[in-house]
């Protein structure tokens, strides 16, 4: 209670009513696989440029990453994470020049194209003496263009990445220092830090340069890669940094291309996390359709689907046909629909931008098979192009068969979870019930007004209970308030009927 220790008008702010709960984003996906270079760390990226320039280009027979982030932005995302998968054993390129050390942003042979020169600032005192130091990085993609000294980088081949940082000063407080300014992903290759951090870093007076050495890419990727984990939060990676809070947003998971052990780990991660759901590819060359049991290559699950078949695309490099995975383009056409109808939306019958074939195509007869083992087909329609045309999960629980039910359960339990924490530690009487009550029927009321929930009356599409008859006296003893929530989702009309009958003409008397 405030205190009134002496006359006069005192004016307060009180809550009343309900507090409004904020819809969680449903459109963020995070790709986890192998790339050309970048960190290992989550990073955001919102355009296929952005990707790469932070993860590099196309590169490699079996690398999907650059085509299913290329085919996600074309089908209609907006934001995505890219995870970053290397060999365990795969070495991290570092070299000290100038005082300082200069590491590779992640491992991998790929940063050996990679040239730094220090020197002394451009910007003159009135001594006519420089006030910072100037660091260059310079990367070609092309092997053969990365020049053999640094005399040589003006004349030579213009690299394909440029980063230029002048007047950096070497003092910690200043906002020139530079750390600041070239770490924490100001650079898209490298990071600098003092060699020696005791003695800190003095101006230099003249020109360094150093190529970063060569390493090792490790023996190849595995399975285990998929999920790094490590009490040092700044060394998980993978699954395990997905895990962290800063990455929350996230609500759709894709490995590209991955196998199905790998494909495995993403969907238990989406089950242990239960606000995610992952989109898995079927693989390659999968001629006879009716012999694929997705449900034998990964868990039965709610918390994923399953897509087939490959899709033939052109390559953003060359131009030539390449076959991808569906996943890339699948992410897209989740964000694409949640964005403009909403996550109740079945995400199926949407054209794939991008696609010019299919590896194989599908019939009525062979989905006929594939549709109730939860395989989502990509068909073929002559005069509607290529589209999604499934929108199961790879549960057996009737419950929970369509991907829209399962990820508007997901938006709506995530939505309530996050938007109700204030109620912990909050008096458990009635006056918090009715609060806590109010405050999610005005939510639900919202969604079902905009036809995520069934029902011709807002009592037939959902209901709310809090007090006695959910909360026995044990319960409130022992500081439990419990809420039960019923709501009755929306269906896709995955088969629809048009029943046609002859009507005779009666005749006339």
């Amino acid at each position: 209670m405030p205190e009134y220790l002496s006359p006069g008008v005192y004016i307060e702010e009180i809550e009343r009513g309900p507090k409004p709960i904020e819809g969680v984003a449903t459109s963020t996906a995070a790709f986890l696989g192998e790339t050309q270079r970048g960190p290992q760390t989550p990073t955001l990226v919102t355009s296929y440029n952005e990707y790469l320039r932070l993860f590099g280009d196309i590169y490699g027979p079996d690398k999907y990453m650059p085509y299913a982030v290329k085919m996600f932005f074309d089908n209609g995302g907006r934001r995505c994470y890219i995870a970053r998968i290397a060999a365990a054993d795969a070495a991290t390129a570092t070299i000290d020049i100038a005082g300082l050390t200069v590491t590779a942003l992640g491992p991998g042979s790929e940063y050996h194209k990679v040239w730094i020169r220090v020197g002394p600032g451009s910007t003159k005192d009135k001594n006519g003496n420089p006030v910072g130091f100037r660091v260059r990085i310079d990367y070609w993609a092309n092997a053969a263009d990365v020049p053999p000294d640094a005399a040589s980088i003006p004349a030579g081949k213009p690299p394909t990445i440029s980063e230029d940082f002048n007047d950096l000063s070497v003092d910690p407080t200043s906002t020139s220092y530079f750390e600041k300014r070239i770490n924490n992903g100001n650079s898209s290759l490298v990071e600098l830090v003092p060699a020696d951090p005791a003695a800190g870093v003095t101006l230099p007076t003249s020109d360094s340069d150093a190529q970063l050495p060569s390493v090792s890419d490790g023996s190849g990727v595995t399975a285990a890669d998929y999920e790094v984990d490590d009490p040092d939060p700044s060394r998980r990676k993978g699954l395990a940094a997905l895990d962290l809070d800063a990455f929350r947003a996230v609500a759709v998971v894709h490995a590209p291309g991955a196998a199905y052990d790998a494909a495995q780990k993403v969907v238990t991660h989406c089950e242990n996390n239960r606000f995610r759901f992952a989109v898995v590819d079927a693989l390659p060359h999968q001629a006879n359709a009716t012999s694929i049991d997705a449900r034998a290559q990964v868990d039965d699950t709610q918390y994923g689907a399953f897509y087939y078949p490959w899709i033939w695309i052109s390559d953003p490099r060359s131009g030539a046909r390449k076959l991808v995975p569906p996943g890339g383009a699948v992410c897209g056409i989740y964000a694409l629909t949640d964005n403009n109808r909403g996550v109740f939306k079945a995400p199926a019958n949407e054209t794939i931008a991008g696609a010019i074939d299919l590896e194989y195509d599908i019939n009525q007869r062979v989905q006929d098979t594939l549709n109730p083992a939860g395989v989502n087909v990509i068909r073929r329609f002559p005069g509607r192009g290529i589209r999604v045309w499934g929108a199961r999960t790879l549960s057996s629980d009737p419950l929970w068969k369509y991907v829209s039910v399962r990820r508007l359960f997901i938006f709506l339990e995530a939505s309530i979870y996050n938007s109700t924490q204030w109620v912990v530690f909050e008096p458990n009487n009635q006056q918090l019930w009715a609060r806590v009550k109010q405050t999610i029927t005005l939510f639900l009321r919202t969604q079902w007004r905009e036809g995520a929930l069934f029902g011709a009356k807002e009592e037939e599409a959902f209901s709310v209970a809090v007090g006695r008859e959910t909360m026995t006296e044990d319960d409130i003893l022992n500081g439990r308030l419990i809420v039960e929530i019923g709501v009755a989702p929306v269906r896709p009309a995955e088969f629809v009927v048009f029943r046609v009958f002859q009507k005779t003409q009666e005749a006339k008397s």
